[in-house]
């Protein structure tokens, strides 16, 4: 009963803590972009040379006159009911312009978020096992070149070698149908997952090492235990914790990291929005899909951090024992 209720507390707190989070984001938001240069008055009369009385009716009707805790409790009211207000871009509601946008850069997401999980930490867990070997030497090389490579680094080759010169993949485009969406998916994922593969692979393989470390798995080793049981009992599991909180918080993350790589691949995401909004200030948009990217971040670190102790039995032994 203590422990169900200390679980509850821990919940509640860890709400509680999201909201606030959240509260004081959405206040940076837009007093960063109230405070930005830029009149969007004057961006929705571009093309043409409006009277001083013409732009003052405009920011009339849009509120734009009105006090800046006044627009920021009306724009926060709305978000709250749903409404992120009008794109100026695209004269339609902001909503609906990125939820357009989003089924292209989930699957963009979720397939650089499984390279990540497979070759990241499939290639820590090699390189932990095999260390010091030819094999371990070869995989820190190429973490460390991927470590080092940008984004649009990566992009940039790919497209050449694999796109351009092989022709084994699009390098334009989002495609059509689900196996032709997938087949355009995969340089984009791949550019886009390079940095956060390495990463993982360095966290997967030092967690793994000093699992190996521990007395017990030593104590199991000699006790005749099969190699294949230890690590799968004693060190994977215990190194699974670590893991799954860089690996998480890493794919929260990519949201912005698309940015660059829906541009470079021409495709239609929330992350080339974001781009096109910035340059053409159209303010509601960048607000709505910045508030998002920042509530996504902070619900899945929210969410890991109520998972890890369901991991690793030693979190929540701890949890218990404070």
């Amino acid at each position: 009963m203590t422990a169900a209720v200390a679980r509850a507390g821990r919940v509640l707190r860890k709400l509680a803590g999201m909201a606030a989070t959240l509260l004081v984001t959405s206040f940076l938001v837009f007093a960063s972009l109230f405070l930005a240069p830029g009149d969007p008055a004057s961006f929705l009369v571009k093309g043409r040379s409006p009277s001083p009385q013409e732009l003052a009716e405009i920011r009339r009707q849009y509120g734009f006159d009105e006090p800046f805790l006044v627009r920021y409790w009306n724009w926060l009211d709305g978000v709250l009911h749903g409404d992120f207000g009008r794109s100026y871009l695209f004269h339609q509601d902001v909503g609906d312009v990125i939820w357009s946008r989003l089924p292209a850069s989930m699957l963009l997401i979720g397939v650089s978020a499984l390279m990540i999980a497979v070759v990241g930490i499939g290639s820590g867990i090699v390189g932990a096992l095999r260390r010091g070997t030819r094999t371990d030497r070869s995989l820190m090389l190429l973490v460390t070149v991927g470590a080092a490579a940008p984004a649009f680094v990566a992009a940039l080759l790919l497209r050449s070698v694999l796109g351009v010169q092989l022709g084994w993949f699009p390098t334009i485009g989002n495609g059509t149908g689900i196996l032709d969406r997938l087949h355009h998916v995969v340089l984009p994922a791949a550019a886009l997952s390079v940095t956060f593969v390495a990463l993982v692979t360095r966290v997967t393989r030092s967690a793994m090492l000093d699992e190996l470390r521990r007395e017990h798995v030593e104590v199991a080793l000699s006790r005749g235990t099969p190699r294949r049981t230890v690590i799968r009992r004693h060190v994977l599991r215990n190194a699974l914790g670590p893991i799954v909180t860089v690996s998480a918080l890493l794919v929260s993350g990519m949201l912005v990291s698309t940015a660059i790589v829906e541009t470079a691949f021409g495709m239609s995401g929330v992350g080339s929005l974001l781009v096109q909004s910035v340059d053409q200030l159209d303010f509601q948009v960048v607000q709505a899909i910045v508030l998002l990217v920042v509530a996504a971040f902070v619900v899945v670190n929210a969410l890991v951090d109520l998972v890890h102790p369901l991991i690793d039995p030693r979190m929540a032994a701890a949890g218990s024992a404070r």
